[in-house]
């Protein structure tokens, strides 16, 4: 167990108020939250020491409610680097155990090549990573009743990699993402798609838009304007970005949500550079994208 850390509660520039005069999944509510470490969802990994199946868990201090939402965050790193104690990933994954929510930040397969560089590799980086998620949605759906969760309100949430991931499991049968990936699915049969409660893309892409007609799965697009790594439509890249995203669903009838930071790069920077973390500015920025997405979620789960 451990205090939220004075830097949340200064950027945020709010004082904690009781459960009584906050509202639970949208406010910050909770001061504490407890971190469990390396925890596993796999249940083939006997040894539990498959680092790619770890994931670090956020709760409330002191929430004996039962039925809570979960969120499982995925880190960005263009699916060859980064990892589940990213900052950002650390940072939504507090505020949001804040909030009420549960949270699982995730660690998945990484590429021994260079996905970046190479648009095949990039696809087939994405299906394991995504087969990575679907088997922790498994894995929770499971064990809902061990971490007091509601198995029919799991979001999938990430950035850039990340987001992708969220992406392309909730919209994509294992059979179209193998198809496209060039892979040999031993389910090319199965065009069944996960079901979730709703999808967080931070500044990632998805790579068919006519994905978005398997599922009525609600989303909220966060990107900077200036973002030339995941750009928001597909003009000079081989995905569709978060305003593309945003389109499509509002066309489909998808409950959805976006919010542009003008001006800013991947992200959410203003110069994006991958060696750096996030400096104050930029979390402030991360924590705004936060509440923004909070709010979202509340209105769609929970306000009726």
């Amino acid at each position: 167990m451990f205090k939220q850390s004075i830097l949340i509660a200064g950027l945020l520039g709010v004082s904690f108020f009781s459960v009584a005069q906050s509202v639970k999944y949208k406010d910050l509510v909770f001061t504490d939250v407890t971190e469990t470490k390396n925890l596993s969802y796999s249940p083939t990994d006997s040894s539990k020491n498959k680092k790619s199946h770890f994931f670090d868990l956020y709760q409330p201090t002191g929430d004996k409610s039962t039925g809570r939402p979960l969120i499982i965050w995925m880190h960005g790193g263009g699916f060859k680097f980064g990892t589940k104690e990213a900052k950002g990933i650390q940072l939504w994954s507090k505020t949001f155990a804040q909030r009420g929510y549960v949270c699982a930040a995730l660690s998945y397969t990484l590429s021994k090549k260079f996905p970046i560089f190479n648009f095949d590799e990039l696809k087939r980086s994405a299906y394991y990573a995504v087969l990575d998620a679907k088997q922790a949605v498994v894995y929770f759906k499971e064990h809902a009743k061990e971490y007091n969760i509601d198995p029919d309100k799991i979001i999938l949430a990430g950035n850039s990699a990340g987001g992708m991931i969220a992406l392309n499991a909730a919209y994509s049968s294992n059979a179209e993402l193998a198809k496209l990936a060039g892979i040999a699915d031993v389910n090319s049969d199965d065009k069944s798609v996960l079901k979730v409660a709703g999808i967080i893309n931070l500044w990632g892409g998805i790579f068919k838009l006519s994905w978005l007609k398997n599922a009525k799965v609600p989303i909220v697009n966060i990107y900077g304007s200036r973002d030339s790594l995941v750009p928001p439509t597909h003009k000079d890249t081989s995905l569709y970005g978060g305003a593309d995203i945003h389109a499509e669903a509002t066309r489909l009838g998808i409950p959805t949500n976006v919010k542009v930071f003008e001006g800013y790069s991947h992200e959410l920077m203003k110069h994006f550079n991958p060696v750096f973390s996030g400096n104050k500015e930029t979390q402030e920025r991360w924590l705004e994208a936060g509440q923004f997405t909070a709010d979202f979620l509340y209105k769609t789960l929970y306000k009726k």
